[in-house]
């Protein structure tokens, strides 16, 4: 212990404590919380857009929103992975549809919701943009994640 806190390295070994918050005094929403609060001394993840391309860089599912956004969820997945996290461990995200239509917007959060990324339920922002990165590109996610550590002993 350094000035009576826990050593780095005790810290990590704590499962992580996320709280989620849905305010009494907003608008109640639908599938996810209005903010995550994550337990001082965590270690996070803050991701990069996943975006719909495979392994080999190839556009998947070009003009299928919902095809896109699966690929973007698999994808989010490796990425949570090699961070040594996963989909429950999600606290926020950015998800990000090419057009203005409700519907469209819908369809893609509903496989968000399908995923298991809604199921804390996570902090997050669907915006609908004029364009993204790639040409044909219609969807993208953004997350920032706590890296769990070993189970306490």
């Amino acid at each position: 212990m350094i000035g009576g806190l826990p050593s780095t390295a005790a810290r990590r070994s704590e499962t992580p404590v996320i709280q989620r918050v849905t305010v009494p005094s907003l608008f109640p929403p639908p599938t996810y919380s209005h903010a995550s609060v994550v337990e001082a001394g965590t270690k996070l993840a803050f991701l990069a857009g996943s975006v719909p391309l495979d392994a080999d860089g190839a556009l998947v599912g070009p003009g299928d929103p919902v095809r896109q956004a699966e690929q973007v969820i698999g994808n989010l997945r490796e990425q949570l992975r090699a961070v040594g996290s996963d989909l429950a461990h999600v606290v926020a995200t950015d998800v990000y549809v090419v057009g203005s239509d409700p519907a469209v917007l819908s369809a893609v959060w509903e496989v968000v919701e399908g995923s298991g990324l809604s199921a804390g339920p996570h902090s997050s922002t669907l915006i609908g943009v004029a364009c993204l990165g790639y040409t044909g590109q219609l969807v993208e996610i953004t997350a920032t994640a706590v890296v769990p550590g070993e189970p306490p002993a």
